[in-house]
């Protein structure tokens, strides 16, 4: 909670900032929790809207821009060719590095944890960068502009695999995770219910996940175990992962009914 009044602190300093400047004013990225706190606290002021943005469509980790309401926002006077992507008209200062193995022969099979765990290893705080897509052994990471740099100077193994970093451009970038499919009887389709056969736990061990703020429905905070979700719904659990729910169809003799769910691997 204190670090959630940090946040909502740091927010007011970046509205007043934008209103006075008149130009927007940015965050570091931020994860849903955090993405939540900032658009309840834009609420509260009537002279700043907020955006989020990743780097590409369908970015978990986001930066906010908060942006004068009055501010007739023309990103055409900067220099699109730093690599900053340039969407709903606000110069984003995000970067994307592309990540592939030195000698690919003989490189590892490496995940989103690997390569995570050696940028922390450098130094680098998670808030200062967004996304990690990894296809195969190669990542895109997004990062913040005026980090590229020392990332791709520094980056330059991850586990024994000696890795390569280059600037790219991410216009056009879509990525899509690798992903299973859970079929399985639910008694309704309540949050705790479809979480407990989305990560095969029980129902009362995840009451305390939702109950205390870890639990999100597309990047929106609950905290009601009781809630209903809908076809397409992602849900997000800290330190679980995600899934998405498909739908239902068809009943077992006992009355319950058959659910399906996309998890995210």
């Amino acid at each position: 909670m204190e670090k959630d009044g940090l946040l909502e602190k740091r927010i007011r300093e970046l509205a007043s900032r934008a209103d006075a400047r008149g130009c927007p004013a940015f965050t570091d990225f931020l994860n849903l929790n955090e993405q939540n706190i900032v658009f309840d606290t834009i609420q509260k002021f009537s002279f700043v809207k907020g955006e989020t943005f990743g780097g590409y469509e369908g970015a978990e980790r986001r930066i906010a821009a908060l942006i004068p309401r009055d501010l007739s926002w023309d990103c055409s006077g900067n220099d699109a060719s730093s690599g900053a992507v340039l969407p709903s008209g606000v110069f984003w200062p995000i970067h994307c590095i592309h990540i592939v193995p030195r000698m690919p022969k003989f490189a590892e099979k490496l995940s989103h944890r690997d390569f995570l765990g050696a940028l922390m290893h450098l130094g680098f705080e998670r808030s200062v960068l967004g996304d990690i897509a990894v296809t195969d052994a190669e990542a895109y990471l997004f990062c913040l502009s005026r980090f590229s740099e020392l990332i791709c100077t520094e980056l330059t193994q991850v586990r024994h695999t000696q890795v390569v970093c280059t600037l790219c451009d991410p216009e056009g970038f879509t990525f899509t995770p690798p992903t299973e499919t859970v079929r399985g009887s639910i008694a309704s389709v309540r949050l705790d219910t479809v979480m407990a056969l989305g990560f095969g736990m029980s129902r009362s061990s995840l009451l305390s996940l939702i109950e205390g703020g870890s639990v999100f429905v597309n990047g929106k905070l609950i905290t009601s175990n009781a809630y209903t979700l809908k076809e397409c719904d992602i849900v997000s659990a800290r330190g679980l992962g995600r899934f998405r729910y498909i739908g239902t169809g068809g009943q077992t003799r006992k009355g319950r009914t058959f659910a399906e769910i996309e998890r995210f691997v």
